[in-house]
């Protein structure tokens, strides 16, 4: 997997449009002058916890001992299902509790460094050329994620609550593609490496 598509599959699944109506909500009860600061420490956070991730996760694997296939076609699944689920939300999926001042939980994990973005990590590792471009990858689709945000009441002003719906639907059909993708690579090595 290139650079490019590594930064475009975490940024899909870090859903940083999907996740604007969540923060706005959470950060209803910060004070005013305080949901910036309180937005740059959490997506700082979740920052730190996928680069910890990322430098330990091959070794998880090595300890597992889990395949490179075994990961692509188990990523692919968990993907196509957190597509589905961007596709087709249950209701009440974004609602969250809401407390003073949130630290670390809900936003920095799981939003945006949740169990899928750190199963996907694992299987980028698994199959990136580098550490070096991987992290790259994870700086690039997390500074993405973070710029929007940290732009969330613009993004809500400017597309409101249905085309920020919109918008997330569209990237889970994106999201279907590449699970697919990924799922037919982990096949294919398994077959040849048969």
């Amino acid at each position: 997997m290139d650079i490019l598509s590594a930064v475009i599959t975490l940024w899909l699944i870090m859903d940083p449009l999907g996740n604007v109506p969540v923060f706005l909500t959470v950060l209803s009860r910060v004070p005013p002058e305080r949901r910036r600061k309180v937005l740059v420490r959490e997506v700082l956070i979740a920052y730190v916890v996928l680069i910890l991730f990322m430098l330990v996760g091959d070794r998880a694997l090595t300890l597992l001992q889990i395949k490179q296939e075994t990961i692509s076609i188990a990523g692919g699944i968990v993907l196509f299902l957190i597509a589905v689920r961007m596709i087709f939300p249950a209701p009440g999926a974004h609602e969250e509790s809401l407390s003073d001042e949130p630290l670390v939980v809900p936003l920095a994990i799981p939003l945006i460094a949740g169990p899928s973005t750190l199963a996907t990590l694992l299987l980028l590792r698994a199959t990136a050329e580098s550490t070096f471009q991987l992290w790259l990858a994870t700086t690039i689709a997390w500074s993405a994620t973070a710029a929007i945000l940290i732009a969330a009441p613009f993004f809500y002003r400017a597309l409101g609550e249905r085309g920020l719906i919109a918008m997330e639907r569209l990237m889970g059909m994106v999201l279907v593609m590449i699970s697919v993708q990924m799922f037919l690579n982990g096949v294919a090595t398994f077959l040849h490496s048969a």
